[in-house]
C-alpha cells in the first residue's frame, strides 16, 4: 500500500508545526522551503488541516499556522484516514468498476482488506506526539531554532 503525497505532506506539515518552539507560528513559505514542496500545494493541505481542526491559521502580517490541538490529541491513523480519499487497493474494492470474473469466489480481497485494517489499527496507536520523540534532531534537520 502506498499513501498519496498529499497525506505525506500533511503529516510533514503537522510535524514541522509541532516542532516549532512554544508560541511560535510556522508559515507555508518556510515549510515549502524546508521540504521543497510548492507553496500552492501546501496551501491546499493547510486549508484542509484547518477545516479538520488540526491546524489553526492566523491571518495578517504577523500571521501563520499552529496546531489547533496538543500533539497528543492528533492521531496519526485519523490524519491518514481523513487525508486519503479512498483505500481502493484493487479493482474488486470498488463495486462500481469491478469487472473481475473471480470476485464472487476470490479470497484475495478479504486478505488485503484484513491487511488494510491492520495497517490502520497500527497507525491508530500513534499520535503526533509520538512522532516528536526526537524533536531536537527534527528541529536540527528542519533548521528550526530552539
Amino acid at each position: 500500500m502506498r499513501l498519496k503525497k498529499y497525506t505525506d505532506y500533511a503529516l510533514r506539515v503537522l510535524i514541522y508545526t509541532a516542532s516549532k518552539p512554544e508560541g511560535e507560528l510556522a508559515s507555508i513559505k518556510e515549510i515549502s522551503k524546508v521540504f521543497d514542496i510548492s507553496e500552492n500545494h501546501l496551501s491546499k493541505i493547510v486549508h484542509q488541516l484547518n477545516k479538520l481542526d488540526m491546524l489553526k491559521t492566523i491571518r495578517g502580517r504577523s500571521g501563520g499556522i499552529r496546531l489547533a490541538k496538543h500533539p497528543e490529541e492528533i492521531n496519526v491513523g485519523d490524519v491518514v484516514r481523513k487525508m486519503e480519499d479512498d483505500f481502493i487497493l484493487l479493482e474488486c474494492f470498488d463495486r462500481g468498476s469491478d469487472h473481475c470474473v473471480i470476485t464472487p469466489a476470490c479470497k484475495l480481497k478479504h486478505v488485503l482488506n484484513d491487511a488494510l485494517e491492520a495497517f490502520l489499527e497500527i497507525l491508530d496507536e500513534y499520535t503526533l506526539q509520538d512522532l516528536l520523540s526526537n524533536k531536537s534532531r527534527l528541529r536540527q534537520l528542519m533548521d528550526i531554532a530552539d
